[in-house]
């Protein structure tokens, strides 16, 4: 059986003589939420469309559920359900009536098929009301049935919460976390939300600039090695004074209680033990979790500037 539902082998696209995308390998299971991580203009779009088959790959292969995308593209894009950018429909019709429209042009799509991801995106009070009455986190969930109706095994999402209030954002997080875990698809999300990557995925890929930065577990990816811990110290300026001494490149800040240390865990009691032979008071220890956001600005600016556009 399948682990890997995608794999990306070393592809490239070059595009009038700029590579846009730089030798990209990683490979998404069964059952999980893969989020592709970047700033804009950093090649997110450009991978999606390869892996739909939207434009052509310069060098490298796809494979979706063991096909190839540049060998034998129809039974590979068989197994894939993708929104790249917005979903666009028909909005003088009705809900309902595009999903027929769809299935009308896909083979095998039954009206008990259309009901049945109507009510798992729960559209069923609207689905016969015209598009253009439905607010933008509707709209893409329609796009989202859209997708499911030929049942894929993988679902790409390119930027599926861009545009939606914070109760559109949840309601396609939820019915994405769903459909990797009950239904065992794999799901590739793009995104430049931080926060929003950090509660939908499972894992996160980082691309900047055309090349993968990294991979790893958004909880891994957070809880780094070195971890962040603020001391409440008496008095402040000793501590920092003591430590910066002791440990030339360390980052110490100081905050309304006392002081960050940016250290790992096997080396938090040589801090403390160093602070208590200055004769400095310690009141508390606590660990500061980075945020995926603090993660990423680590990340991306150790491997090159971020780019801003």
């Amino acid at each position: 059986m399948l682990e890997h539902f995608v794999e990306i082998k070393n592809v490239t696209k070059k595009i009038k003589g700029k590579t846009i995308i730089d030798s990209l390998s990683f490979q998404v299971r069964k059952g999980e939420v893969f989020g592709f991580l970047g700033p804009n203009g950093a090649g997110k779009t450009t991978t999606i469309r390869m892996i739909v088959g939207l434009i052509g790959i310069t060098d490298g292969d796809i494979t979706i559920c063991g096909k190839s995308i540049t060998k034998d593209f129809e039974s590979a894009v068989r197994h894939v359900g993708a929104i790249v950018e917005n979903p666009e429909m028909y909005k003088f019709l009705s809900g309902y009536k595009n999903l027929l429209h769809y299935a009308n042009m896909t083979k095998g799509i039954t009206k008990q098929k259309i009901d049945e991801v109507v009510e798992l995106v729960g559209l069923t009070e609207r689905i016969h009301d015209k598009v253009k009455t439905y607010s933008l986190g509707m709209r893409q969930r329609l796009g989202l049935a859209q997708c499911l109706l030929h049942d894929p095994e993988v679902l790409i999402l390119d930027e599926p919460t861009n545009g939606l209030d914070p109760a559109g954002i949840r309601e396609i997080r939820d019915h994405v976390r769903m459909l990797a875990r009950e239904r065992g698809m794999a799901v590739i999300v793009s995104s430049h939300l931080l926060s929003e990557m950090e509660m939908m995925c499972d894992r996160i890929g980082i691309i900047q600039k055309g090349k993968l930065v990294d991979v790893q577990l958004v909880h891994d990816f957070v809880q780094s090695n070195e971890k962040l811990y603020e001391i409440e110290v008496e008095p402040k300026k000793t501590a920092e004074a003591v430590l910066k001494e002791k440990y030339k490149d360390l980052q110490i800040e100081e905050v309304v209680k006392g002081i960050t240390v940016p250290v790992s865990r096997e080396e938090l009691p040589e801090v403390v033990k160093t602070l208590v032979e200055a004769d400095v008071s310690i009141y508390g220890i606590q660990e500061v979790t980075k945020t995926l956001e603090e993660r990423f600005l680590e990340v991306t600016s150790e491997k090159g500037a971020v780019n801003h556009a």
